[in-house]
């Protein structure tokens, strides 16, 4: 199982916004440039994380994106979950009827591996962007000083 590359940029973005300024607005441009990021695909990007209510779009000359959420409130588990849909590492975990034994209730591999995805499912949500940014403005603060 691997995160498509739409997800990691969708992590950077939101990492990105979440080193800025509460209310801060940045152009797509400047997020594209600074991430390296293409452009097109940013705007793909842009669409899934602003659905999923996580960003706001601003139009016109002064517009472009910012968190609509604070940093707080937003997890590796929204952005995954904005980019690639719900997190299900079998199919028998989200409609026990794809079980094609028709046994996933009493099944000891679907039990292992519903305890696996809860698992996951936790840590993701553990990890928020406002820790991450404090980490990432860490580093930079500590790249500076050498």
């Amino acid at each position: 199982m691997q995160l498509n590359q739409a997800t990691d940029y969708g992590f950077r973005v939101v990492l990105y916004l979440s080193c800025r300024p509460p209310g801060s607005i940045i152009s797509g441009q400047v997020i594209a440039q600074e991430q390296r990021i293409p452009v097109r695909f940013l705007q793909k990007i842009m669409r899934q994380l602003t659905l999923a209510g996580l960003t706001r779009s601003y139009r016109g000359i002064e517009g472009g994106f910012a968190l609509l959420k604070a940093p707080q409130e937003i997890s590796l588990l929204d952005v995954v979950t904005a980019m690639e849909g719900p997190v299900s590492i079998q199919r028998c975990l989200e409609d026990t009827a794809e079980c094609s034994r028709q046994c996933a209730n009493h099944c000891s591999v679907h039990r292992a591996l519903d305890r696996v995805q809860q698992t996951l499912l936790d840590g993701l949500t553990a990890v928020t962007f406002d820790r991450l940014a404090a980490e990432e403005m860490a580093k930079k603060e500590e790249n500076k000083d050498e």
